[in-house]
């Protein structure tokens, strides 16, 4: 005979299991995607404001849960419009994230690799969902920009395989399940 707590027991357990079971979806491909992004003067410094929406491949999840740590890279261009001849890229910035799962914990950490900083998080939905809100982030200094010219940004997210060795990356080069990028998003800097 099955009683009240065993029933709650075996439902809680499924719960506890959910999100594990929905994040293995069988024919899941994953992509990145840059949902918006713009910057704004604060203090004579540029920062960017992006949302980011970061899903990841099946392989890329197994890969993740057994222990192997995922980078993820934000990479920006600061251009100069010209009129004549080619626009010229003033800057280009480069932040790294770090996404690995530690099992004895069960937590997602993401480590900011430019600057060393842990955030733990309890699934992997909120350490994307986190990764993905870009807020305030220094870009350049409005000093070093040219008053007369005119200039567009670019930004765009990818799962980076450059910290694995080379065999693992001619096999990453090879399957799709780890070519994750966003395609660029462009918009002009407001000054």
């Amino acid at each position: 005979m099955t009683g009240p707590r065993t029933i709650v027991a075996c439902l809680l357990g499924i719960l506890a299991f959910a999100p594990l079971l929905a994040q293995d979806a069988p024919d899941r491909e994953g992509y990145f995607d840059i949902r918006s992004a713009s910057t704004s003067l604060v203090a004579g410094v540029h920062q960017l404001e992006a949302r980011l929406q970061l899903v990841l491949s099946n392989e890329a999840l197994d890969a993740l849960n057994s222990g192997v740590p995922l980078r993820i890279e934000l990479m920006l261009e600061v251009i100069r419009v010209r009129r004549f001849i080619p626009d010229a890229t003033e800057a280009e910035l480069v932040w790294q994230y770090e996404l690995e799962y530690r099992p004895l914990s069960q937590r997602y950490i993401v480590r900011n690799v430019n600057s060393g900083i842990l955030d733990s998080y309890a699934t992997l939905y909120s350490a994307l969902n986190n990764l993905g809100r870009i807020h305030g982030l220094p870009v350049i200094d409005d000093s070093v920009l040219s008053s007369d010219s005119r200039y567009r940004v670019r930004l765009r997210s990818a799962l980076s395989t450059q910290q694995y060795p080379a065999a693992l990356r001619i096999i990453f080069f090879w399957r799709d399940e780890w070519q994750l990028k966003s395609d660029w998003f462009e918009w002009y800097l407001d000054r």
